[in-house]
């Protein structure tokens, strides 16, 4: 009776006050639905042979034959298994970095430091993915700092073997420092009094890690688990194609660099909305899995 009550007087308040829920909640409602939701009939699209004069109201229907050409085509595996290993070995090597940083930075004692350290990480964030991959670019040459260090003459950018670890370790760098922030945040609840008390019995970094810092950050990091594993379809394609060179396509040819390229620059508007529709699905299949998976190892808990 209690809930009915609060949640009548709750909607009584709404009902009253329904001109400042509409003044501070209608523009972002309106843009969300312009900008998010109405594109989403872009989609028919992929099951048209869709002519830009004609419209993609008027345009052929052909279901969905730019689905069934792209799951047949010859190179259609090549793009799957590349985009799975870059964002599965992402994952692996990438998700426990910003962790095992925030539990470092939480047993530094002196603040002062402690913000200078963090300064040094979090700046790489803020370098655009061009700018990066210029970076690395120069850093890789044949006359790069690298190649003077190790004294050879090698275009590690033309190994195809070289992307992936290449593409995977500078994202670490870029972004590691970044995402401990979340973590860092959390591990600021985590109890004094127990932390002393397991320093007063003895135990060593690890158990006080374990008993006392971890629960504080274990709901963080199944979410984010849930949402990094969920999304190892939706690898941008910027970095991907900026550090592509023709030599390395075999290994850096991912869905995304092809729709970009079939799409903006072949001008085949429907194949490549087709292939990029197929991504998205997937996406959302292994999004729920995962999420299914965890809640089962995670006593019922997930996203």
């Amino acid at each position: 009776m209690k809930t009915k009550a609060k949640m009548h007087n709750t909607w009584l308040y709404v009902m009253h006050h329904w001109r400042l829920y509409v003044f501070f909640l209608g523009p972002a409602l309106l843009l969300t639905i312009i900008f998010r939701y109405l594109p989403m009939g872009g989609i028919l699209i992929a099951f048209e042979k869709y002519s830009p004069f004609k419209g993609f109201l008027n345009s052929e229907w052909v279901g969905f034959e730019y689905f069934r050409q792209f799951l047949t085509s010859p190179d259609f595996m090549t793009y799957l298994v590349n985009t799975l290993k870059l964002s599965v070995f992402g994952l692996l090597w990438g998700f426990p970095v910003p962790i095992i940083l925030a539990l470092l930075l939480n047993r530094i004692e002196s603040a002062r430091i402690k913000q200078k350290i963090q300064l040094v990480l979090y700046m790489p964030n803020f370098i655009s993915v061009i700018v990066l991959c210029g970076m690395v670019r120069i850093f890789l040459s044949v006359t790069g700092p690298l190649n003077m260090l190790l004294g050879t003459t090698i275009n590690f950018l033309t190994l195809p073997e070289a992307f992936r670890p290449i593409y995977i370790i500078s994202g670490i760098w870029q972004g590691a420092g970044w995402a401990s922030i979340m973590y860092t945040a959390a591990l600021a609840n985590a109890s004094q009094e127990l932390k002393e008390a397991a320093q007063i019995d003895g135990a060593n970094i690890f158990q006080q890690i374990k008993a006392v810092e971890w629960p504080a950050i274990k709901d963080m990091v199944v979410i984010q688990f849930i949402l990094q594993a969920g999304n190892i379809m939706s690898l941008g394609f910027e970095k991907a194609y900026a550090l592509q060179t023709d030599l390395n396509l075999g290994a850096s040819e991912i869905i995304a660099t092809y729709v970009y390229k079939k799409g903006l620059l072949d001008g085949n508007y429907s194949y490549s909305t087709a292939v990029g529709l197929f991504n998205t699905v997937i996406n959302l299949i292994l999004l729920i899995v995962v999420n299914k998976v965890v809640e089962k190892m995670n006593d019922g808990q997930g996203l």
